[in-house]
């Protein structure tokens, strides 16, 4: 058997409804080099029935069953499975642009340097509309995820900074933490300028669920841990940029930060937490 160029990522927990639109839109997909690894993370709907179908049906769907774990955890399991070059994470009730994985594959071709690839989204369900996903940047990064988990990278790039942290405070926006982990490193980032997944929202959707104290809970992490980044981009960020200014102000995690001079370097205080 061939080794599949792309592997495709789908944890799934308790959201069997969707799946099959999900499972469709892979085997659509104009560029059929792939496999698609599905975790049920402890699911207690219909999910692996659903699942079970499409193995069933075609030999590149590969299924696991785990304990409830959590999308982190789960999403690492998978991946450590994955025969690809390539990895692309997709929520199980999302859906892939038909063209995707094709259009992303040429990109790594064309220039070898390119480690991660992405693109533009079509919200549907209780939101509609196009989201438009800015090119990577990493000090907006710092600042905010502006880039979703459903991008198309180099397995050795999640293998470099050790996968998805496990440690981070709440699962839901473990991509953010990824994607400032593959900037350190340099990575180059390739938007393709087009729609390239839909995006589902769902009254049950993960990141409806997530509320103003666990986003703040990971900001606090991301700071704690990547502290001489934040440390050494801060006054570029808040001082240089208007449209960055603007955000900074607006977000509670930067409203409570008090920024001092101390020995000629800036610290980060917080209320209660000090950085350094």
């Amino acid at each position: 058997m061939v080794k599949p160029v792309v592997s495709i990522i789908v944890p799934c927990y308790n959201q069997g409804q969707y799946l099959d639109a999900a499972l469709q839109s892979v085997v659509e997909q104009t560029y059929q080099d792939w496999e698609a690894i599905i975790v049920n993370d402890g699911s207690l709907d219909h999910t692996e029935e659903v699942a079970f179908q499409w193995v069933n049906k075609d030999k590149r769907f590969i299924y696991y069953a785990n304990e409830n774990q959590g999308l982190v955890k789960t999403r690492n399991f998978a991946i450590s499975k994955a025969k690809g070059k390539y990895i692309l994470p997709l929520d199980s009730d999302n859906q892939l642009i038909n063209d995707f994985i094709e259009s992303a594959v040429n990109a790594f071709v064309q220039n070898k340097k390119i480690g991660v690839v992405h693109g533009d989204a079509i919200f549907f369900g209780l939101k509609e509309g196009y989201w438009k996903v800015p090119q990577y940047n990493y000090e907006k990064m710092l600042v905010d995820n502006i880039i979703d988990s459903c991008a198309i990278y180099k397995k050795s790039l999640w293998e470099a900074v050790g996968g998805y942290d496990v440690n981070l405070p709440h699962n839901g926006l473990e991509d953010w933490e990824f994607w400032i982990a593959l900037g350190n490193l340099n990575t180059v980032f390739h938007h393709l300028n087009k729609v390239t997944f839909k995006y589902f929202v769902a009254p049950n959707s993960m990141i409806k669920n997530f509320t103003d104290d666990m986003a703040m809970d990971t900001r606090n992490y991301l700071v704690r841990k990547y502290f001489k980044q934040y440390r050494a981009h801060y006054e570029k960020l808040y001082h240089e940029n208007r449209e960055l200014k603007g955000i900074l102000k607006n977000k509670k995690f930067i409203i409570n930060l008090v920024v001092k001079k101390i020995s000629g370097f800036t610290i980060f205080k917080s209320k209660g937490n000090n950085y350094l």
